[in-house]
């Protein structure tokens, strides 16, 4: 077997999500480590939160690869008594180098709207319009739902906690838009190019209203929900591209929305 390096996990990641398909405003690739140091245990997850980290330790992990950047803006101090300072400390101490792929997986093929397409059972799953590449997808309900059974299916499908319906009138859902995260300013482009609901995370009260006065659904399930099923995948697309190498894929199955239904 081959020796695997962080430099050769972020190769495997680019070819499946290359970085000059994530938004300006993002940060996505390496941001801590050493590219030629040694991985022989990977722990995938969607944030790099302070149990992450715990578990990364636990399992004498060298890499953990999540899809929200640990670090978004430039650092001008590093303060171990706040929440960001205590956790980069926490990696350089434990020697844990972090990779994110963010916006680059979101409009990747294969990436996590492609995910969630599926998850929801999209079929004739393409880009908004005729762009060559896009954050969100269109995709076609096999069967055409009514707005409250659609979210019902949205719902059960991504084993969410809790969906919300914006019902913006009595129509049925056949062509549907997705956006996973935090989506809602595709809504009216989705509306545009014919679809009749919209599935997305984040969704403010202005967001529903517009919806409502556009005439299309919108399913906020959640940004955790639509974004979540992107670990599972991405650990065996990394079990797969490295599967010739000495290294072990750890994926997070324990995490849970930071929203509950009370």
């Amino acid at each position: 077997m081959k020796k695997c390096t962080v430099q050769t996990v972020a190769e495997a990641i680019n070819r499946l999500a290359p970085k000059k398909l994530a938004e300006e405003w993002d940060n996505p690739g390496l941001l801590l480590g050493d590219p030629t140091t040694q991985v022989k245990k990977i722990f995938v997850c969607l944030d790099v939160l302070d149990e992450n980290i715990s578990r990364a330790i636990e399992l004498d992990a060298q890499l953990i690869v999540a899809h929200h950047p640990l670090i978004f803006h430039a650092i001008k101090n590093i303060r171990s008594d706040l929440p960001l300072g205590k956790k980069i400390s926490r990696l350089i101490k434990n020697n844990l180098a972090v990779f994110a792929a963010h916006t680059n997986l979101d409009s990747a093929n294969g990436g996590v709207n492609d995910i969630l397409a599926k998850k929801i059972g999209l079929t004739d799953v393409k880009m908004f319009g005729y762009e060559e590449i896009s954050l969100g997808r269109m995709g076609t309900l096999e069967t055409p739902m009514t707005a409250e059974n659609f979210a019902r299916h949205v719902k059960k499908s991504l084993n969410a906690e809790n969906v919300r319906l914006v019902s913006a009138g009595d129509f049925m859902i056949s062509k549907v838009g997705i956006c996973g995260g935090a989506g809602a300013d595709f809504i009216q482009k989705a509306k545009f190019f014919g679809a009749q609901a919209f599935v997305t995370g984040d969704v403010k009260y202005h967001e529903a209203q517009s919806a409502v006065e556009n005439e299309i659904h919108v399913v906020d399930a959640g940004h955790f929900a639509t974004e979540f099923p992107i670990v599972h995948e991405l650990a065996n697309y990394l079990r797969e591209e490295l599967k010739f190498f000495s290294v072990e894929i750890i994926e997070d199955t324990t995490a849970k929305d930071f929203f509950v239904t009370l």
